[in-house]
């Protein structure tokens, strides 16, 4: 599956709606996150994602924060079938290319701990509630 990586001026019309509406139903129908979902963080970041059959099939946002990059909004419509390893390795790889090499940090919901373990990331903090979920910060050095 192709990776499509665009920072946001990139990002068509019909790429943006369904970015939007997969995070919608994601983070809002799905998880019952109730927050204010277009943040404005978009604007600077790099927009990695798989489109399949007219929709964003999984997502994730990487921007600057200080000298490191976040990684934000991760999401896959198909959950266990390997979509969202496929989306982390390769958009790592795009990150780097975008920002340099950088270290990557990410606030994970506790029950995927395991998922970022699995791709270099290790927990740096303690619990923390993020709207609601638990999560922990975890880093993946350089």
């Amino acid at each position: 599956m192709e990776l499509i990586v665009r920072t946001f001026d990139e990002l068509t019309t019909r790429e943006l709606y369904e970015i939007l509406r997969s995070r919608s139903e994601i983070f809002i129908v799905e998880q019952k996150i109730l927050c204010q979902e277009m943040d404005c963080v978009d604007y600077d970041s790099l927009h990695c994602f798989f489109y399949e059959g007219g929709r964003v099939t999984a997502y994730l946002r990487a921007y600057r924060v200080g000298e490191d990059v976040k990684i934000g909004r991760v999401l896959t419509l198909r959950h266990g079938q390997g979509l969202g390893g496929e989306l982390l390795t390769k958009s790592m790889d795009a990150i780097e290319r975008h920002f340099g090499r950088r270290k990557l940090i990410v606030d994970a919901q506790k029950h995927a701990i395991g998922f970022y373990e699995r791709y270099g990331f290790s927990v740096t903090s303690g619990e923390f509630l993020e709207e609601g979920i638990v999560h922990v910060a975890m880093e993946r050095a350089i």
